[in-house]
């Protein structure tokens, strides 16, 4: 070989990789570790849980979470079992077009897309608050909410770009710190017997506490709190044993989400008192700042320093969040491109083999969707947070809906899985679960957003209008080729 053949083989590419995100890069616990930072467990207890008790069906709260986790599981079985068959980083919109059809499954992918990058952008602006009344509390500097999350977008675009095995170290840690204070106060205040009143396990679980005051919107919340669980899917490509990884991270997520929101939410209801705890919500609520209701028995239980603590677990917990949803975001880029639904410079693997150019439009994407309620001095809380949220609510749920429909039409015509626990009666009733806390979502859309009758009308409606336009492209891409 002379030199000149040498050099060309050491500088050509790796042919065997391209298009391909880098394998066997994460397992079980890496995988669970995006899953639970989508998640973002001190922002889903804090946000969600003082709703639940004053507005939905007050002590009867852990028992939503519950139910949620049963909806979820029994979706959660026919989802592992397409994945067995169709390991692609596109997971829903994949999953869906090999059952649907592909219009349906492209439209769907518009759906995962606008969702994930709205609840990113949701999550950018309830960051860029807590994070800019942690500078003015600690520094004394007054910097805007907006410019908290422009430097976050850059280093969350530095994260996603050096690869996955960094983001999933970063997100360890951030996830074990807001696990473990919330963990401890928990497992304390059950060894204590829990509050005034005693555990209350009755007061929090029975039938009759579940269908008290409005179940609907205590239901609703507890299934928003499971969404990004199915991330587990999208990482197929970049684990170890897909086949093996991801059923088990799939299934430990499941559990260990339903557990945890349903015991820590049980505790701080304990805390209280059942007959108090309604009351104690409703007036967090009242004075603008629901955290409060989460906060203060840990401060009373582990002393006033948790006060300083918390709200920066709060900014962490957040930002967990926006790197996962980043990285779920981008590789829907990446899978639309590389199937052809996309450019195909968007396809493109860096050289720690992440989708990078994926990466940056998405980073893009963020600031495309978050300047413009700063230029309009919208309040990032009561608007980007609330509408950004509930928008990506609604539309993966439908996603979990079609997903379902899907498992069954896929295996009833591909006979790939026999199992019919498996492929036809988990699927099914996780669909009719599913349907059901979807029309609870619509019916208590504009209690989901926190704003206006009008405003909610046209959020809702954004998530269909996605879906035409998605199916109308691949009908369009279909007749171009």
């Amino acid at each position: 070989m002379d030199s000149q053949t040498a050099l060309r083989n050491q500088t050509a590419p790796d042919t065997s990789t391209a298009g391909r995100l880098k394998p066997n890069s994460l397992g079980v616990l890496g995988i669970l570790f995006f899953v639970l930072s989508a998640q973002a467990p001190l922002t889903g207890i804090a946000g969600s849980v003082p709703i639940s008790v004053a507005l939905g069906n007050g002590p009867g709260t852990p028992a939503a979470y519950a139910a949620a986790g049963v909806i979820t599981l029994l979706f959660s079985v026919g989802f592992v079992a397409m994945g067995r068959h169709v390991v692609n980083a596109g997971a829903f919109y994949t999953y869906i077009g090999k059952g649907l059809g592909r219009s349906l499954g492209t439209g769907s992918a518009g759906i995962a897309l606008f969702a994930y990058c709205a609840i990113q952008a949701a999550m950018y602006g309830l960051y860029g608050a807590t994070v800019s009344a942690l500078l003015a509390h600690h520094t004394g500097l007054d910097a805007p909410w907006w410019a908290c999350a422009l430097v976050t977008m850059a280093i969350v675009q530095v994260l996603g770009a050096v690869g996955i095995e960094m983001g999933a170290r970063v997100l360890a840690v951030f996830v074990l710190a807001e696990f473990s204070i919330l963990a401890a106060f928990a497992l304390v205040t059950l060894a204590k017997g829990g509050g005034p009143e005693g555990l209350g396990l009755t007061e929090s679980f029975s039938p009759g506490a579940a269908l008290k005051g409005a179940p609907g919107v205590a239901l609703m919340f507890a299934v928003a709190s499971m969404i990004g669980f199915e991330a587990t899917a999208i990482y197929g490509e970049e684990a170890r044993e897909p086949r093996r990884t991801v059923p088990r991270a799939t299934y430990l997520a499941v559990a260990l989400v339903t557990g945890f929101f349903a015991f820590t939410s049980w505790m701080l209801v304990s805390s209280y008192g059942a007959s108090k705890a309604t009351a104690a919500a409703g007036k967090a609520l009242a004075s603008g700042d629901s955290t409060a209701f989460v906060f203060a028995p840990i401060a009373d239980r582990f002393g006033t320093w948790v006060n300083d603590v918390l709200p920066i677990l709060l900014a962490t917990s957040l930002f967990a969040g926006i790197l996962a949803f980043h990285n779920s975001a981008n590789r829907y880029l990446f899978s639309l491109s590389r199937d052809g639904l996309l450019p195909r410079r968007l396809s493109s693997i860096n050289r720690r083999h992440s989708p990078g150019v994926a990466g940056a439009v998405q980073t893009a994407i963020a600031v495309l969707l978050v300047v413009p309620f700063a230029l309009a001095g919208k309040d990032p809380v009561l608007t980007l947070f609330s509408w950004g949220s509930g928008v990506a609510v609604l539309g993966i749920m439908l996603l979990y809906l079609l997903t379902s429909v899907s498992v069954v039409a896929f295996f009833r015509r591909d006979r790939l899985d026999t199992r019919p626990w498996n492929t036809l009666i988990a699927p099914a009733l996780g669909a009719v679960g599913i349907a059901g806390a979807l029309w609870l979502i619509v019916e208590n859309f504009t209690t989901l957003i926190g704003g206006e009758q009008t405003t909610a009308l046209w959020l809702e409606l954004t998530v269909p209008a996605v879906l035409a336009l998605g199916m109308l492209a691949a009908r369009l891409t279909r007749a171009r080729s």
